[in-house]
């Protein structure tokens, strides 16, 4: 019974990450402004409507996982050469709740940091950005993919997807500040 039922719940995540998910984003595609997503409170979601300038998405598949807190600090450490290059702002974004993005990005920039780190917590934003995929067997659920977006107010102008989710090349800070 226990086999079946982890058959049945495995099947599930899968299919729950094929719904979930549309055709992944390219250069030129729209963000998905409409979709919620919380920041410092789990009653308060905010949509991206009306977002204008340089930005950058930074997608994880998981606050505290090794991989990902290797990552970020890049991007808090190297925020003002963004800015420079004309970036208004970062959002790390992960199919996590808001409490748990929050307590990471205490830990990572313990005296802050002017980085937004997003909570998708039912993969709905990262769905419709074509970003899930199924992490079940390590994370428990659908995750976001590893990713980096560049928009110029709705509109994706440049896009990194890591090939691999638990390694990080071509998503790395230092590899995406020449492309802004």
């Amino acid at each position: 019974m226990a086999s079946i039922l982890a058959t049945a719940t495995k099947t599930a995540h899968s299919l729950a990450t094929s719904l979930l998910s549309a055709a992944e984003v390219k250069v030129g595609s729209t963000l998905p402004t409409k979709v919620s997503v919380k920041e410092e409170d789990a009653t308060a979601p905010f949509t991206f409507e009306g977002i204008k300038g340089k930005n950058i998405f930074v997608g994880v598949p998981g606050a505290f996982t090794g991989t990902c807190s290797a990552q970020i600090p890049g991007y808090i450490k190297t925020f003002e050469q963004f800015k420079a290059r004309g970036v208004d702002t970062i959002y790390v974004v992960g199919v996590n709740d808001v409490f748990v993005m929050k307590a990471w990005k205490e830990q990572l920039a313990p005296e802050g940091t002017p980085i937004h780190f997003i909570a998708d917590d039912q993969g709905a934003f990262i769905g419709a950005l074509g970003m899930l995929f199924d992490a079940s067997a390590l994370l428990g659920a659908p995750r976001s993919k590893r990713f980096v977006a560049v928009t110029e107010g709705e509109t994706i102008s440049y896009l990194a997807v890591e090939p691999t989710p638990g390694e990080v090349t071509v998503t790395a800070a230092d590899k995406i500040l020449p492309w802004v």
